[in-house]
């Protein structure tokens, strides 16, 4: 029998990991990558193309190598706990070596569309449009990957933030950043306390006049390193706190985890008091954040109310003057390759285990690391992409399309409840 062929769209991390299961499972994969190598959101470049990930110069990994690492291809063990964004590419580099990964990817290769064929309620095909070397190609396959991650398409609300047009200084997204000497002598307001903002704030802040972090919510700040100097992930997510965890009351659960976090440094005395339970919103890692804030480097600040030509006026009152503004305040999703079918995406993004469009006649498309996990990613993708690829072989079989919006309905139920 004819093995299936199969398009992966991205060679990032979960690309990767996508190549290698289509393989095992004796499928036929072909990687676009519309950049010239792999590492998808690890690879740095001092000036990124727009509709790519853009990192900072010293992002380095929050979760340990332990828990990073795909199940069958180990860290080597010289390689630091906590991976620098360089020692990322030199594991995926290693990794896609030794599964010849590397010939099942074409560069330079853009998906303009992906579209359903015209017989796809029977066939479940799609038609794929590809350029390269300014060209555009036609393919037919039998089941699409999508694993181009949700780190590209920065999310700049100007609109919530009145007078932002008049303001004379610079303003610009994270996305942009890359490291801290343009800052030098600054007084910078950074929005946004996710990972990235805290990274950025801590940074600057070595080099500007000063630096002023802005949250709408507060923050549990967890740190690299837990209890005896072992890395946090491998202390924390083992079989039997996740069998604890499923025993225990939740309010138990986030009582336990807010008093041993607010041992290290009580988050009210920081301006850090989170409006949220710790496990009921993402939660941040900074191991520099505290320390930074304590000597006054980066001033904790309530949401910006708006700006004037000169400074920022908080919603406590308070005025700074400020010539920098920049916006930590995250991406959106965007797939502007997918034809425009709320069978395939709606709008609030819509997929059971956050992989399957539950309305597609065909179970013939998957959505590989579309999401946040607590823990590493790699090893999520990487079971994402085990259960997509024997999906597409007929070794496993969907819910129904009428129990699989059930259970999606009471995930976003229980989410918003949380």
């Amino acid at each position: 029998m004819k093995a299936k062929k199969i398009a992966v769209i991205g060679a990032g991390v979960s690309g990767l990991g996508a190549i290698k299961s289509c393989l095992e499972e004796g499928l036929e994969p072909t990687c676009f990558e519309k950049g010239s190598d792999i590492g998808g959101l690890w690879r740095y470049e001092e000036t990124p193309d727009t509709g790519r990930a853009g990192i900072y110069k010293s992002l380095t990994c929050n979760t340990s190598k332990e828990m990073t690492a795909f199940s069958d291809y180990p860290v080597p063990d010289h390689f630091p706990n906590y991976m620098h964004n360089s020692k990322m590419m030199e594991y995926l580099r290693m990794y896609a070596r030794h599964f010849g990964l590397m010939q099942h990817i074409e560069f330079l290769a853009k998906v303009c569309s992906v579209r359903k064929r015209p017989d796809f309620s029977s066939s479940g095909q799609w038609d794929v449009v590809v350029e390269a070397d300014g060209k555009q190609q036609s393919y037919i396959f039998d089941g699409v990957m999508i694993c181009s991650g949700h780190y590209t398409e920065k999310h700049l609300p100007l609109q919530e933030f009145a007078g932002i047009q008049k303001f004379r200084g610079r303003y610009l997204h994270s996305w942009e950043y890359k490291q801290p000497d343009t800052f030098a002598g600054k007084r910078v307001v950074v929005i946004g306390i996710g990972n990235s903002g805290a990274d950025v704030a801590g940074e600057i802040s070595r080099v500007a006049e000063q630096v002023f972090l802005s949250t709408r919510r507060g923050a549990w700040i967890w740190n690299r390193v837990w209890d005896d100097g072992n890395p946090m992930d491998t202390a924390l997510f083992t079989r039997y706190n996740r069998a604890l965890q499923k025993l225990l009351p939740s309010f138990l659960i986030n009582r336990w985890a807010e008093k041993k976090l607010n041992a290290r440094f009580n988050h009210a005395n920081y301006g850090l008091q989170a409006a949220h339970r710790i496990f009921s919103y993402q939660t941040v890692v900074s191991d520099d954040l505290p320390n930074h804030i304590v000597t006054g480097r980066v001033r904790m600040k309530p949401n910006v109310k708006e700006f004037t030509e000169t400074s920022a006026i908080f919603e406590d009152g308070t005025e700074e003057k400020v010539d920098t503004v920049l916006f930590a305040t995250g991406y959106t999703f965007s797939f502007p390759f997918l034809e425009d079918d709320l069978a395939i995406l709606d709008s609030q993004h819509s997929m059971y285990k956050f992989v399957f469009p539950p309305q597609l006649e065909k179970p013939t498309l998957a959505f590989i690391g579309l999401l946040q996990p607590v823990g590493a990613l790699i090893p999520t993708t990487e079971l994402q992409s085990r259960w997509a690829v024997r999906v597409f072989q007929g070794l496993k079989k969907l819910p129904s399309e009428t129990d699989m919006l059930a259970e999606i309905n009471r995930r976003k139920t229980r989410m918003a409840k949380e």
